[in-house]
């Protein structure tokens, strides 16, 4: 197995390092933090009071689920010191904390967001975090996690390039949706993401129609506890 990558090598440039990967599909790279953040806001159609991002890295989506989740008070975590020093800068007034070091009761949260976290932690500790996510959410709160295609051939391409991504074991929505179900999910459901760049906006209105194809960028996995 490769060695665990140290985020806190890339806190400084990591957004630099995302755009260069995915420049071929968009010039902004802040359009893929925009994009889930919304296709995640129109999957829970109520009001969210307390949020967590779980690998939150360097905050890039925290302002968006803040526009998305307005009345969320949201909590940022990841295992990298040096990436949440990024983030409290662009979002000063989020809490972020460092996922080792505070303890997490139970039931706190009643969403957790989640994007391209899974594919770095080794496989035989999935379930377990899996478990904790489980633990943190409320009742019938909701989980979303967000994960590369390991059938896209362009996604597989990108991520065996990208410096950050040393360690990733890619996940089949299939394990993904086992994990969700065994740690005690219900409502599982999953679908397939980012076919359209932004450039091609006009036809942007099939993205949901597409989402039973193995052919996006990324996937999603949906799930109440």
């Amino acid at each position: 197995m490769n060695k665990p990558v140290d985020f806190d090598k890339f806190s400084k440039n990591y957004d630099q390092l995302l755009q260069e990967q995915t420049a071929f599909f968009s010039e902004n790279d802040a359009y893929f933090a925009r994009y889930k953040v919304e296709l995640a806001r129109k999957r829970i159609d109520r009001s969210i009071n307390q949020l967590l991002e779980y690998g939150c890295g360097t905050g890039r989506n925290i302002s968006y689920l803040a526009s998305a989740f307005t009345d969320a008070k949201i909590t940022g975590c990841d295992i990298s010191a040096e990436s949440l020093e990024e983030a409290k800068s662009l979002a000063p007034h989020t809490e972020f904390s460092l996922e080792s070091t505070r303890h997490w009761p139970d039931a706190e949260f009643e969403f957790i967001f989640v994007a391209g976290v899974f594919h770095h932690i080794p496989p035989t500790q999935r379930e377990k975090v899996m478990g904790e996510l489980y633990r943190r959410l409320t009742p019938n709160g909701d989980l979303i996690v967000f994960e590369h295609n390991p059938y896209n051939p362009v996604t597989q391409r990108i991520v065996s390039n990208c410096p950050y991504d040393a360690d990733a074991v890619l996940l089949k929505p299939r394990e993904l949706r086992t994990r969700f179900a065994n740690a005690g999910f219900r409502d599982v459901q999953s679908g397939y993401c980012l076919f359209i760049p932004p450039s091609f906006k006009r036809l942007l209105f099939l993205e949901p129609m597409l989402q039973f194809l193995p052919l996006g960028g990324q996937y999603f996995v949906h799930a109440r506890k």
